[in-house]
């Protein structure tokens, strides 16, 4: 099993002002893999728009297409006009037209967020052997390397094409640099490009619970969408699937009620700075059924900016992604337990091991983090990095016990 990470500064972080890993023995309850769309955008250019890859959808409600409210509105009217009087011919009056001027842009309002964040967001057009799909992404360097979800990129993987589009109507060819499932993130680089606006990036740390948050992207198609909100929660465990090799893919989500839809994958939740804080990744909706696509209903996820810049860091320059765990498998409490994650199973060797851990102890807390159940743990050990050291608290019969591990890397132990 593999399980964590605090990073270091990498080359992409620019602060603005003053930022779990380890797989659970049971699947996730509510997340679910991300799926794509097949709803059409509206055209503003000749090229062809196509769909809006879905933020990972949690559980599908009922969408209600764009056009409904356009009809809705027609619909009143032909049916609701109120009677009119005509006026009397002597009684003839013209409308007046003012003269007004747009007011600069408030600092820390959300349009003058928005006009500084849309240029360093960009849509990803891809096409593959299942079909084609968008997302949207962020731009780190000005020669066009991007950040975005791994489920975004991954129906190109195999022989498929990336096509970025700028906030200046231009666009170009991508490819991918790397890609890492335990995170959900992935970098490309956009072909002979120069001059692009690299995004702030932020600290996620400094984060509190309903501090204002904006979101950009291209939700359903539609590119350069801006919508606003706050943060919800912090550090709510998501699980929306795993590996191919069974890995779970958890992180400890920024949760924000700023409207998060599909093809919102991968672009930015910044703070009202404008400084990077997330990835926008996935949604929750209300209907427990999984197929089709559903809108925001206030429950987004976006993936911690603190916890994935070392990885963005490691795919950006070739290297294979590392992750933190303490090396064991885990599951949830049976019902009527106390809360935590019930060690299952310990990796002979690893610092787990090494430190004591047994099965049937039930981990409660990571420093001074509560650990609820497998997801919470899966989560919280993936905020660090491979060599950081973090005390462990568990319950084994009557007894707390504690002590101090030296967190093991995936890329040495298998």
């Amino acid at each position: 099993m593999s399980d964590g990470q605090t990073p270091p500064q990498g080359p992409f972080h620019q602060p603005a002002e003053p930022t779990p890993y380890f797989q659970p023995s049971q699947p996730s309850r509510s997340f679910q893999a991300p799926q794509g769309t097949s709803q059409p955008e509206p055209q503003r250019e000749p090229r062809r728009r196509r769909t809006g890859l879905a933020a990972a959808v949690v559980a599908t409600s009922l969408l209600v297409g764009g056009g409904a409210g356009v009809g809705g509105a027609a619909f009143w009217d032909v049916t609701h006009d109120e009677p009119s009087s005509a006026a009397p011919a002597d009684q003839v009056s013209t409308s007046t037209v003012a003269s007004q001027t747009q007011a600069p842009a408030a600092d820390g309002s959300v349009e003058s967020v928005a006009q500084k964040v849309l240029p360093s967001v960009v849509k990803i057009d891809v096409t593959g052997q299942e079909g084609s799909a968008s997302g949207s992404g962020i731009i780190l360097t000005s020669d066009g390397t991007i950040l975005t979800n791994n489920h975004v990129v991954e129906m190109a993987e195999n022989g498929g094409t990336l096509q970025v589009s700028f906030d200046d109507g231009t666009s170009a060819d991508a490819e991918i640099l790397g890609t890492d499932p335990l995170t959900d993130t992935a970098v490309i680089k956009a072909a002979d490009v120069s001059g692009l606006t690299a995004a702030t990036i932020g600290k996620s740390a400094n984060l509190g619970v309903g501090e204002g948050v904006v979101a950009v992207g291209s939700p359903f198609g539609l590119d350069a969408t801006v919508t606003s909100g706050i943060v919800s929660a912090l550090n709510r465990p998501v699980n929306v699937g795993s590996d191919d090799q069974g890995n779970s893919t958890t992180y400890p989500a920024i949760q924000t009620d700023a409207a998060i839809n599909p093809g919102n994958s991968g672009g930015p939740l910044v703070d009202m700075t404008g400084a990077v804080v997330g990835i926008n990744s996935s949604i929750r909706t209300a209907s427990s059924q999984t197929s089709g696509q559903s809108g925001s209903i206030g429950l987004g996820f976006a993936i911690p900016i603190d916890e994935v810049m070392p990885i963005v860091d490691q795919m950006a320059a070739g290297e294979t992604p590392t992750h933190a765990r303490l090396g064991l498998q885990v599951g949830d409490p049976q019902a009527g337990d106390e809360s935590g994650a019930v060690v299952r199973e310990v990796t002979s060797g690893s610092t787990a091991d090494e430190g004591g851990l047994a099965a049937g102890d039930v981990i409660t807390k990571i420093d001074d983090v509560r650990i609820s159940d497998a997801d919470s743990l899966v989560a919280t050990i993936r905020s660090y990095r491979p060599g950081d050291s973090v005390t462990v608290t568990w319950q084994r019969g009557d007894q707390t016990q504690d002590g101090q591990f030296v967190l093991d890397s995936d890329a040495t132990n298998g």
